[in-house]
């Protein structure tokens, strides 16, 4: 039984944002503060990432632990509807109301699989993706998720570069046929034929 009435408990669903929410706030201010420079809500992207980094080509989406249900298997029939057998799982950060159950199910499962929809389009596009979830940014791991989004990006940026360079070498420079041949190490006795 909900303790609150309806109204109440549609002002206070109606007061969650979707943009500018303080765990984006925190990942925002961390990255700004570690020299990283980025956009917001890219419109012309898949799923309006909440983070884009144009430079190291890479979207980094904050989800609320709730609303894309972190760490929660829910099962599933095969016409789409939740099995009211199974019982569902809360995990640590994620607990499922009891009230009005089956349609917080059916909502979490659409966004979960709208998330992997979504970042399966943007890697087609050749984007890489991050997602960062709310509990990774409470005060006891802050520091160090932040350390780890800035060390994955540096990363990726690495790789890119790498493979940039590799292909304008392999342009510059073509290979010969003398060069794929195996020749003996100086260690290496001579067999003489």
């Amino acid at each position: 039984m909900d303790k609150l009435s309806k109204q109440q408990r549609h002002a206070n669903m109606a007061a969650i944002r979707s943009k500018d929410t303080k765990p984006e706030m925190i990942v925002r201010r961390g990255l700004w503060k570690r020299g990283f420079r980025y956009r917001l809500n890219h419109k012309r992207l898949p799923g309006h990432p909440d983070l884009v980094l144009r430079k190291y080509r890479t979207c980094i989406f904050v989800n609320g632990c709730f609303w894309h249900g972190h760490n929660v298997a829910l099962p599933q029939m095969s016409d789409g509807r939740s099995k009211k057998e199974d019982v569902i799982e809360d995990s640590e950060c994620c607990k499922i109301p009891k009230t009005n159950r089956e349609f917080w199910v059916a909502k979490i499962r659409r966004n979960k699989e709208r998330d992997k929809v979504e970042q399966k389009k943007l890697a087609a596009m050749g984007w890489h993706c991050i997602t960062v979830w709310e509990c990774e940014l409470k005060p006891a791991k802050r520091e160090e998720t932040l350390d780890s989004i800035a060390f994955t990006l540096n990363h990726i940026w690495l790789q890119d570069r790498r493979c940039k360079t590799e292909e304008v070498r392999g342009k510059m420079y073509p290979r010969l046929e003398e060069e794929y041949t195996q020749m003996p190490m100086a260690a290496e006795e001579i067999e003489i034929v």
